[in-house]
């Protein structure tokens, strides 16, 4: 342990308290603590002795580790929150939440949240055929709403008619006007008469990654000019008692509370104008963007939020309610589809780090040679030019590198000086790091310095497949050494995975209340495996990823509290990840014919006698071995 550190000081770097929203926290072991069940905050889960336990168990990392309590927990927060909220404010209506399965349409995600939600007739939301074929199965709850949203053709039209016979509480929400002249006559045609919804297209703007999702150039919603000539539809053809709901949605991951409230305040306004008209509207849908604070910094930033749950809650009702009473008319049912809360906390992925790449690592011998270069002499001479000034020594390093590569390109310099160069200027440049002084002006390229000698720690897994929003859209996670954490990690880095990919790598980390270039982390121990998670990840990380070099979907692990057992936790379930046979399959590849095709080249050799006949078996095995087996390295 490093003199000095302390878990506070680990807590200072990490920030895991900051966006661990209560369910994470560094325990005085230096491991990270998982409580996962808000009504029992002093439950507590060691990471290190549940990834001890897989590892026992024979699963090969890396995992999605999935503690389902925290899924529980955020089901319960939510709608208790909203229900407290409702009562204090003599709100005279419900709160009826769905949860939108595109932020993570795993099953067993699915099923929990139903189970979780069942005593506050939690409901789902599908914005395609293939989801609302999965809640027609499992949103039997006939108090539960199930809001349909996005695009329509007759099949998804049909299937929610029959979720109406189901005698289900199914609210087609259009999208567009063609939408509602299919739905008419389809209704009449089966003799089921719909439950609608109108989704409004929000002139108040959000801001970040998601602005495009509200505003005139929003791809979802009616203008109001639409929704008038949708009401007067309605009108002609009997069916206005069919609208029920009104919905809007400015975009995903709000980070600011005040467009949440611009929101509201233009949707509570629009209902109430409507049902003045004699729209008989029950609901008011505000959509998604409770977003999470995943930097930890409780700031605007894309990554942030600058508000609590509590306060969204007591926003969106006490909005909502001033403007009805203004309005004199009923308060709406509230609904909400608040997907990534919900589900962002209770996953994350633990790996192990297989290998480091640094630039300083190799050397080569810089013994001084009858007739070097002088190239090779002057960068000599700044290796043991201590004295110099840090900017001006790095100057003549920097310029020496950049002569001596053309140099080479000209075939002047031989492979042997090249290396001695090589390794005299990383030599030099760490020299220079080290010997600045924090405290005083630093020249901006020596300050570069940094990003420059950090290390590069291999990660074995695949940034496509666990974390795409990573790489797509700058989406920062939570990087955090899973134990050691009572020592002083002294090795800057940055994680790159296992794809053939230059862009297979984690660029922006947190570091305190910063986001880095890269983080502080312990260094290698030969004999001994260094997990790190990535947390945060079950919302969209799981259902997102590609097989990009054909790496699979992870292993995954299911994690219960449950004060009796050892560690306070079991492992409920474990789903094994995508094999190689069912990755490449995937990919039309017929497997079958490929161990056909190897083992009858394997056979061909055995016959010219370049195999032995024992050996082409255990060949052949190997391969059909290799093809049931993890996509992943096996370390």
């Amino acid at each position: 342990m490093a003199e000095n550190w302390t878990i506070d000081d680990a807590e200072e770097l990490y920030g895991v308290n900051r966006w661990g929203a209560g369910y994470f926290s560094i325990g005085a072991n230096g491991s990270i603590q998982i409580a996962p069940n808000h009504r029992l905050p002093d439950v507590t889960i060691d990471m290190k002795d549940v990834v001890d336990e897989i590892l026992a168990e024979g699963i090969q990392l890396p995992a999605v580790i999935r503690f389902h309590d925290i899924l529980r927990s955020q089901v319960e927060i939510l709608n208790e929150t909203f229900a407290k909220t409702i009562e204090d404010a003599g709100y005279n209506a419900r709160y009826i939440g769905v949860f939108p399965i595109k932020v993570n349409q795993m099953r067993e995600v699915v099923e929990e949240i139903i189970d979780a939600g069942e005593p506050y007739d939690y409901g789902l939301e599908a914005g395609s055929k293939p989801e609302l074929m999965a809640v027609l199965a499992y949103n039997e709850n006939p108090n539960a709403l199930t809001v349909l949203n996005g695009y329509k053709d007759e099949d998804y039209l049909t299937l929610a008619l029959l979720g109406r016979q189901l005698r289900r509480k199914m609210i087609i929400v259009i999208e567009k006007y063609s939408e509602l002249e299919m739905l008419i006559p389809l209704a009449k045609k089966l003799g089921v008469e719909p439950m609608i919804g109108l989704r409004s297209k929000m002139m108040v703007r959000s801001a970040g990654k998601w602005a495009g999702s509200s505003g005139d150039r929003a791809k979802f919603g009616l203008s109001i000019t639409e929704i008038l000539n949708i009401v007067e539809l309605l009108k002609k053809e009997d069916m206005l008692h069919c609208a029920k709901l009104l919905h809007f949605h400015i975009g995903s991951q709000m980070s600011d509370i005040r467009k949440v409230k611009e929101a509201v305040s233009e949707g509570a306004r629009l209902y109430a104008k409507l049902v003045q008209i004699g729209v008989p509207l029950e609901y008011l849908d505000i959509g998604g963007g409770l977003g999470i604070d995943y930097d930890g910094t409780s700031s605007t930033t894309d990554s942030s939020r600058n508000y609590s749950t509590d306060e969204y809650v007591a926003d969106v009702v006490y909005g909502v309610k001033q403007i009805c009473d203004l309005e004199e008319v009923p308060h709406p049912n509230l609904v909400s589809e608040s997907g990534r809360a919900i589900t962002a906390h209770h996953s994350c992925v633990v790996t192990n780090i297989v290998g480091e790449i640094k630039n300083t690592g190799a050397q080569f011998d810089i013994t001084p040679t009858e007739g070097e270069h002088i190239l090779v002499s002057n960068m000599r001479e700044l290796v043991n030019g201590s004295d110099m000034h840090p900017q001006e020594r790095y100057n003549d390093a920097a310029s020496f590198k950049q002569s001596a590569y053309e140099a080479f390109k000209l075939g002047i310099l031989s492979l042997d000086e090249m290396a001695k160069l090589d390794t005299m200027y990383w030599r030099i440049l760490s020299e220079i790091h080290s010997s600045l002084d924090r405290e005083s002006f630093v020249f901006q390229e020596l300050e570069e310095l940094e990003d420059m000698l950090a290390s590069q720690y291999l990660c074995n897994f695949s940034i496509f497949q666990s974390a795409a929003d990573t790489w797509a859209i700058g989406q920062v996670l939570p990087i955090v050494p899973i134990n050691r954490l009572d020592e002083k990690p002294e090795v800057r880095c940055s994680i790159v995975d296992i794809t053939c990919d230059s862009d297979g790598k984690l660029s922006k980390y947190i570091e305190g209340t910063e986001i880095s270039d890269n983080i502080p982390m312990h260094s290698l121990r030969k004999g001994e495996d260094y997990h790190v998670g990535m947390f945060l990840t079950g919302a969209y990380q799981d259902v997102m990823g590609d097989m990009h070099n054909l790496f699979g979907r992870l292993t995954e692990v299911h994690i219960y509290c449950h004060d009796d057992e050892p560690g306070d936790f079991y492992i409920e379930e474990v789903v094994p990840g995508t094999s190689a046979e069912k990755v490449l399959e995937t990919m039309q590849y017929n497997t079958d014919f490929m161990a056909k095709t190897v083992k009858k080249s394997i056979d061909r050799e055995v016959r010219k006698g370049h195999i032995a006949p024992r050996e082409g078996v255990k060949w052949t095995d190997y391969y059909e071995k290799c093809l049931a087996g993890s996509t992943y390295l096996k370390v």
